[in-house]
Formats: structure tokens, sequence, C-alpha cells
């Protein structure tokens, strides 16, 4: 990890926190969820570098050591594709591989869409391919308090989060949403109220490493993290033909919560995602929940590794 160097890339007005480890032609961008950063791909980052790739992890704007856009309302998903882009560029680097978790995903869809030269193969883990302007999903049939929902509202989750320090808002996040069920609040509960303060931290997650979230969290905040990606507008995109042709692995944790949501869990198994993502191999983990990529760091390095490798043009 101490071998990890950390520096600011100027994109579109903003100075972005880059992480990096490894050198050479042969790169791979690590895009982050919420609530993660730059950190969570700390294993990843490792095995990737020892397989002789440039590994890359950066804080999406307005997280951890990355600078605020000015008006983070106004911002959408095609501004973390210009973000994706413009590190490429800044970092001279012509094509990449992309690894995206949770929201990090979706620009790493959008990229592989609108930039296709750009990309040698994107996995992603816990979130499928969902094309922007097409319906796969039966969304209607979300419950009221789902989380979605409730941090969906100007305000709502800011106020939950505001009775507690960040330390404990990461926490209570964590250990919510490792689980297998959707979180839901009843109309008297907001979501931080569904967290038990006294349950142990899980073996994988530990209190060092919730003290490095802590601490960028206490740095940036939760308003660009809030809007990224809970209240972005939806739309297309400019991406014509929502397809994606780029060799593909999306890794999922069978306790993963995502699998709750109305439709996923028959979208993957079925391989109907595989009309949208031809090439897509799917890796279904038993023991995986949704933060795979700590929770079990040497099955996904393995899978990780093995596709670059197969992958690699270079």
């Amino acid at each position: 990890m101490e071998q990890i160097e950390h520096k600011h890339v100027e994109v579109s007005g903003l100075k972005l926190h880059v992480a990096e480890l490894g050198t050479g032609p042969k790169a791979v961008l690590f895009l982050h969820g919420f609530p993660e950063i730059w950190y969570s791909w700390r294993h990843q980052m490792v095995a990737a570098a020892a397989a002789g790739y440039r590994a890359i992890a950066f804080d999406f704007r307005g997280y951890g050591l990355s600078q605020h856009p000015p008006e983070p309302e106004k911002a959408s998903f095609y501004d973390l594709v210009a973000d994706v882009v413009g590190i490429m560029d800044s970092l001279g680097i012509n094509k990449a591989f992309l690894v995206g978790k949770d929201f990090g995903a979706f620009p790493a869809f959008l990229v592989a869409g609108l930039h296709p030269e750009r990309v040698c193969g994107v996995i992603t883990l816990g979130i499928p391919f969902l094309p922007p302007g097409v319906h796969v999903l039966p969304m209607h049939l979300l419950p009221k308090g789902l989380y979605v929902l409730r941090w969906l509202e100007p305000g709502r989750a800011e106020a939950d989060f505001g009775r507690f320090d960040v330390k404990t808002v990461i926490r209570n996040i964590y250990m919510l949403f490792c689980g297998s069920e959707l979180q839901v609040a009843s109309d008297e509960q907001e979501i931080m109220d569904l967290a038990d303060p006294f349950a142990p931290l899980p073996p994988w997650f530990t209190e060092e490493d919730l003290n490095v979230y802590t601490s960028l969290y206490e740095n940036s905040g939760f308003r660009t993290a809030l809007h990224f990606p809970y209240r972005t507008v939806p739309q297309d995109y400019g991406l014509k033909n929502p397809k994606i042709t780029a060799p593909g692995m999306l890794i999922m944790g069978e306790k993963d919560y995502v699998l709750k949501f109305p439709g996923m869990e028959e979208y993957i198994k079925s391989e109907r995602v595989k009309e949208f993502m031809p090439n897509l191999e799917i890796i279904f983990h038993e023991e995986g929940n949704h933060f795979i990529q700590e929770q079990l760091p040497e099955e996904v390095n393995q899978l990780l590794t093995t596709f670059l490798n197969k992958h690699s043009t270079w």
C-alpha cells in the first residue's frame, strides 16, 4: 500500500485525486461506488500491478480528495465520462481496461459505449449493464421506503446522516449494505435507523479501513456523493445504439442485495443482459456480498488478472 503514488490531475477545471501503482503501457482504471473511494480498490491495484499492469484508481469529483464541482446538483453521469477520458488523456493512456463497482459501473459502460476505441474491456462488480433509455427492470415495483427513493429526496439523507458523525454514517452504510436484503425504512424510520450500532465489523473490513474511509469523507462530505448516483437525471447520453461490444465480465455475489431489486436476478441469470453486451462473461460467487472486492479479494483478483491477460492486446 505504501508504494501507491498519489497526485492530483486537472480535468475539466477540477483537481481530481489519482492513486497509481505499476508502470508500462497496459493500463487498468478502477471506478469506485458509494460509499466507497479509491481505497476500495486497494487489493485489486496491488494484484493488477503485480501482473504487469498500470493500476489507476481515482476519487470521482466531489469524493474523497477530489475537488467538488461548483454546482454538483447540475452535474450528470456524462461529467464522469469526461473525467474518465480526461484522466486517461492526462496520463497518456490511449486505451485501458475499465473496472467499475456499484455506480462506478455506469461511467464504465458509458465510456465503452461512447468511446469504444479507448476501451480494451469492461469488468463490473454488483451492477450489470442497464442500457440508458431501455426499461429492462420494473422500477415501479420498488418499495416506497427503499434507500434509493429516500436518498433521491433533496435534504432527506443529509438530515438523516447529520444526526451522526461521519465515521458512524460510513460504518452504518457498510454494515447495512453488506447484507443480502434491500434496505427499506418504514414511514417512522430513516435509513440510518435500520443499522445495529452494536454489530461487529466483518473481518474483511477493519477499524483501520473504516478510519481511512472516515478521513476521506470528512474531507469531502456527502453533497456530491448523494448527487452521484442518487439524484442524477436519467438520459441516453447520446448512446444511440445501447450495445457494448467490448469484452466484458460481470462479477456478482449471490448474497449481494442488488439481486433483490425487482427483475434484477432474472435479467442477469437468464442472460438477457447479453442482448446489450454480447461478449459478456457472468460470474457468480456463492458467498459474495455487495463489497465482494474487499470481502473476497483473492478470488476477485484471480478473476481480474485472468480476464486482463486473456483480453490484453498489447
